[in-house]
Order: structure tokens, then C-alpha cells, then sequence
């Protein structure tokens, strides 16, 4: 009985990477990651949660009108990637870009939304592992709704013993601790877990982590001289594999049957590299040039790595092969504004002249979603 057990048990799992193959064939057909003829190219990099400076980005070059629907054509929008961590509202971020990925299709234009490594992390749940990565806000915000709402009637009668009390000094403290133990929590984890992968993860999964427009190559974190010798296509392919079956054993508590991901989490792969970024010019000047020369690219634009200055000089590397477009957007990286247009092969940066960039010293408030009285309500805890 026992060994049928184990036996029965084997199987699943060839079953599920079958599965797993077969679906990812299914939608490689229809995912392109190649455009040529593009008069004009927006792109912008890490955003992590900040939607209210996305949305000046998007304003300010000229993607969506006062009311965010798309003005911009045949513009193609590339976001690079880390919508997600450290910040609020990269639910908001996703809901408006799947917005205008349907605007600008039936205007012409394309966005195009990038795997980043903080999406990897959160489709298969160990961004959890890092306690500055999910914030509170954003771990409510992916919540299910009823389950959201039985936590927030527990949380309001904890309320009520406190003011009972006269307490009123501790409510903050207890909001706080309330959200912030849930997201510690194995369920709460898996609540959000599930949830996310439902609606977001699985439309991510559909998503590409490199893509060519005009011969430039856009990708998150860079493609080292091993991966240059890869399809684009394959590349692609072979993460999404690896993705859903990383999603796969998250949700089921099982194994993941690639035990060694040749994409997925690797340090040289195209959502984690930074030598790019990093790396003197003069040491990996020869090795830009194969590795561009690998991809048939001119040109390959990145972000993952925060540059300090949303600038041409301070964005561009090894003469303007490398553009490095993850200026600190968000204000938890001390909000540097920024986009590189690309308009009939010219590349400029919107955000050093176009945008005077706010002070952001003021912490952004932390929304707790609370009921007080029976009534829905935000609670700014600062």
C-alpha cells in the first residue's frame, strides 16, 4: 500500500511538467518579442509600488492624457520590470497598465510590461523571505476580498476592546501590529500568494523578460555574454517554463520538478544580472561588444541596478551601447523621475529638464485598510 502510495505520488509530478511544457508552447505562439519600424519608444524603469510617480512619467511624455488613457498612437511603452516591492500601490500600477495595454493596441501602439526579478519572487512566493520586499499596504491590496474582509471585522472589534479601554494611544501600534503579523503569517502568505498568481501572476506569465524593438534590446536586469548566445525566443520560453513550475510547487507545497533552473533565480540571467550596470567600463568593454554583436543589437537598454542621477551622462555606458534607466522612481529609493525616449533612433531622457523633482524627505503614509464605526475607511499611520 505504501509503495503505491510513493509510486502514485511519483507520477504526479511528470504529469504536471508535462502539463506545464505543453502550456507554455501554447502561449509562446502568440507572444512575439520582436518589432521592427517603431517611430517612437518610451521607456521606464523600476516603478516598486510608486503609482502616483508613474503616472507623472506617463503625463509628462506624453502616454496618457489628464484623465490616463492612452494619447500616444503608435508609441510602444516599455516597462522594464520591479513594479512590484517596497512600496504601496503596485497593484494599482498593474490594473492601469493592463488598462492601456488594451487602449494602446487599438490605437496602434503596444506596451509592453517586462518580467523584473521582483515579479519572479512574488509569482513563486519567496519574496516573502525578505521582510523590506512586501510591504503592508501591498500585501492587503493582493489579499482576496472575503478573506480581507473576516481579517478587517477581527481587526475592528480588536479596535473596539482597545477604545473600550481608553486606550485610543495604542491604536496605531495595534493596526500595525495586526497587518504586519498576518503578513508574517504562513496563511495570510498563502492567501496572498494565491490571489496574486489568479489575476497577476497569470497574466505576467504571458509576459516576456527580453524583448528587441528597432535592435534595441530591453531587458530587466541585462543579458550576460552567456545568455547572448540564446534566442531571444528561447530565452523567454525556457523562463516561462521554469516560472510556472516554480508557481506550481509554491501553490501546491510540492517539489518543483526543474530542480536546477537554467533562467530562473540565476545571478547571470536576464532579471538578476548587473555587471552592466556595474562593472568598470574598461574591464567589459570587448565583452559589450560580443555580447551585442551575439544579439544582432545595437543598443540595449536595462535597469535593476539604481543609478544616481536621471541624466543622459549618468544613464548611459560604454558610449551609449548601455542605457541604465533605473533612476530610484520610487520614492523609497528617493524618487528620481525618469524615461529614455527613443524617436527615430535618437535617445534623449525625460525627467532631467521636464520635471522638477519634489522634495520627498516626508515618509509616504503607510494606508492601513481598517473599518471604524461600520464604515470602510483609510487610516493614515505615519
Amino acid at each position: 500500500m505504501q509503495v503505491k502510495a510513493m509510486k502514485k505520488a511519483r507520477s504526479i509530478p511528470a504529469y504536471a511538467l508535462v502539463f506545464v511544457a505543453l502550456l507554455a508552447c501554447m502561449l509562446e505562439a502568440s507572444i512575439p518579442c520582436q518589432w521592427d519600424d517603431v517611430e517612437r519608444i518610451v521607456a521606464v524603469g523600476d516603478l516598486h509600488g510608486d503609482y502616483e510617480h508613474f503616472v507623472k512619467i506617463l503625463r509628462g511624455t506624453g502616454i496618457v492624457d489628464e484623465n490616463l488613457h492612452w494619447k500616444a498612437g503608435r508609441t510602444h511603452l516599455v516597462q522594464i520590470g520591479d513594479v512590484l516591492d517596497r512600496y504601496s500601490d503596485a497593484r494599482k500600477i498593474f490594473d492601469l497598465l493592463m488598462r492601456l495595454e488594451k487602449e494602446a493596441e487599438q490605437a496602434g501602439g503596444k506596451v509592453h510590461v517586462l518580467l523584473g526579478n521582483h515579479e519572479e519572487m512574488n509569482i513563486t512566493g519567496i519574496a516573502f523571505r525578505y521582510p523590506d520586499y512586501v510591504t503592508v499596504d501591498q500585501f492587503i491590496s493582493f489579499l482576496p476580498d472575503g478573506y480581507r474582509e473576516r481579517k478587517e471585522n477581527e481587526l475592528r472589534k480588536r479596535i473596539a476592546s482597545i477604545q473600550a479601554g481608553g486606550n485610543n494611544d495604542r491604536l496605531e501600534e495595534a493596526i500595525s501590529k495586526f497587518w504586519d503579523n498576518l503578513r508574517k503569517d504562513r496563511a495570510g502568505q498563502r492567501q496572498y500568494l494565491m490571489n496574486f498568481n489568479r489575476t497577476y501572476g497569470s497574466w505576467l506569465l504571458q509576459k516576456n523578460a527580453v524583448i528587441k524593438i528597432n535592435g534595441i534590446v530591453f531587458v530587466h536586469g541585462g543579458i550576460s555574454e552567456k545568455f547572448s548566445t540564446w534566442k531571444i525566443e528561447d530565452i523567454n520560453h525556457q523562463l516561462r517554463i521554469e516560472l510556472s513550475d516554480l508557481r506550481r510547487a509554491a501553490e501546491t507545497g510540492q517539489p518543483p520538478n526543474i530542480q536546477r533552473p537554467q533562467v530562473a533565480y540565476r545571478e547571470d540571467g536576464p532579471l538578476w544580472y548587473r555587471e552592466l550596470a556595474s562593472v568598470a567600463e574598461e574591464e567589459l568593454r570587448e565583452e559589450v561588444d560580443r555580447i551585442l554583436a551575439n544579439l544582432g543589437a545595437e543598443h540595449m537598454v536595462i535597469a535593476h541596478t539604481p543609478r544616481i542621477a536621471a541624466s543622459p551622462e549618468a544613464m548611459k555606458r560604454f558610449g551609449d551601447k548601455v542605457w541604465v534607466i533605473d533612476t530610484g522612481i520610487s520614492r523609497v529609493y528617493g524618487g528620481r523621475l525618469s524615461a529614455l525616449m527613443i524617436k527615430n533612433g535618437q535617445f534623449t531622457v525625460w525627467g532631467e529638464n521636464h520635471e522638477t523633482i519634489e522634495n520627498t524627505d516626508t515618509p509616504h503614509p503607510r494606508r492601513l485598510y481598517v473599518l471604524l464605526g461600520g464604515m470602510a475607511a483609510s487610516e493614515a499611520v505615519r
